[in-house]
Parts: C-alpha cells; sequence; structure tokens
C-alpha cells in the first residue's frame, strides 16, 4: 500500500486528490507542521527535505509534487490522468506542472518562508509585500494563457487540474482576489464539487 504524508492546506492536497481519482490503495497520515513535525528525526528519515508531500512505494519513497504526480498517473493508467500516448501533450502537461512548482508556489512562499532567501528582517518584510504582486502576476497568465478550459489542458481532467485547485486555494491568504480570475475560480469551485476533492479535503 502506498503512504503519503501530507499537511493540512499545504500543497499536498494535490497529491491526495490524484490518488483519489486514481483509485489507489493508501494511507494518508497527516504532519502536525504547528508542532513541527516535518522535522522530527523519524520524517526526517522518510523525506530529509522536511516536506511534504512524500510517497512512500514498495521501491522507495518520492518527493516533490509533480513526481508524486506522474507516477499515480503512470501507476494507475486507467484514470487517463495523463495523456500518455501523445508526447508533446505530456510534455504541456509537464511544463504547467513545472510552473506551478518553479514559479508560482515559490512566489507564494516568499510570504512565510522568506528566511529561506534572507535573514535581514527588512528583506523579509519586503519579500511579503511583493507576495500579492507576484502571485496576481503568475495568475493572471494562467487566466489568460495556460488554463485552457474546462480543464487546464482543455477537454481531459489531468493531474494539472489538483495542481492548480491546491495553489488557487491560497489566493485570498496570499492578498489576492479570485475575482479577478474567473477562469481560475470557475476551475477552483468546479474542483470543489470533485468527489475525489471532497474526500481529500475531509481528511
Amino acid at each position: 500500500m502506498l503512504k503519503l504524508y501530507y499537511a493540512k492546506a499545504s500543497v499536498a492536497i494535490a497529491s491526495l486528490v490524484a490518488l483519489e481519482e486514481a483509485g489507489a490503495d493508501y494511507e494518508a497520515i497527516e504532519l502536525d507542521f504547528a508542532n513541527r513535525q516535518q522535522r522530527t528525526p523519524e520524517y526526517l528519515g522518510v523525506n530529509p527535505k522536511g516536506r511534504v508531500p512524500a510517497l512512500v512505494t514498495d521501491r522507495g519513497i518520492i518527493t516533490e509534487t509533480p513526481a508524486i504526480l506522474v507516477y499515480v498517473a503512470q501507476t494507475h493508467p486507467d484514470a487517463g490522468l495523463a495523456p500518455m500516448d501523445d508526447a508533446y501533450a505530456f510534455a504541456q502537461m509537464q511544463s504547467f506542472n513545472g510552473y506551478m512548482c518553479s514559479t508560482v508556489h515559490v512566489a507564494h512562499a516568499h510570504k512565510m518562508r522568506g528566511r529561506r532567501w534572507a535573514d535581514d528582517e527588512a528583506a523579509l518584510e519586503a519579500m511579503k509585500k511583493k507576495v500579492p504582486e507576484t502571485m496576481a502576476e503568475c495568475f493572471s497568465l494562467i487566466e489568460t494563457e495556460l488554463l485552457r478550459g474546462p480543464w487546464v489542458m482543455g477537454e481531459q481532467f489531468t493531474i494539472c487540474d489538483p495542481y492548480l485547485f491546491a495553489v488557487s486555494s491560497w489566493l485570498e491568504a496570499d492578498g489576492v482576489d479570485p475575482a479577478g480570475f474567473p477562469a481560475v475560480l470557475d476551475h477552483r469551485n468546479r474542483m470543489r464539487e470533485r468527489a475525489s476533492v471532497q474526500r481529500a479535503l475531509s481528511l
């Protein structure tokens, strides 16, 4: 059985939703970030990065959201979560998830994880103040160029959709009004209606 380590309100919701969509046999193990459970020796033995998600498989442990999402899609092909027979479409899917990982999530992290990049208090405050602007810029690109509709890749629901759902759920807390991005907001609302998302959020 697969084991997914996650924390509430984290990006790990994307992996939980993907596992639910795939009908995977898995166990969800919640970490309490408020008590820094992700930094305990026990969890660092699972994921030395001290972050979530981490997926334990029968061959080893996978970390990083894009890698976990692809693993779920490839090991559960009947769920149709990725265009396996179309190299270009698969690359486009990976391009979107790469952007979410390398740019959008990083922009969000400047709000509360600024000490990854600086120690100066003025610099930390400047990073926090910049988050609404940078997140809005990211979602403007998603709204106008990347979200094809009705799902990220168009007609096919893919592993891009739980990723977008997880990150778009942070907009209000990041000081961004999602009403300015009607396609993204519609996507988020429709995701919340899916049984897989409701099961994931109920954990």
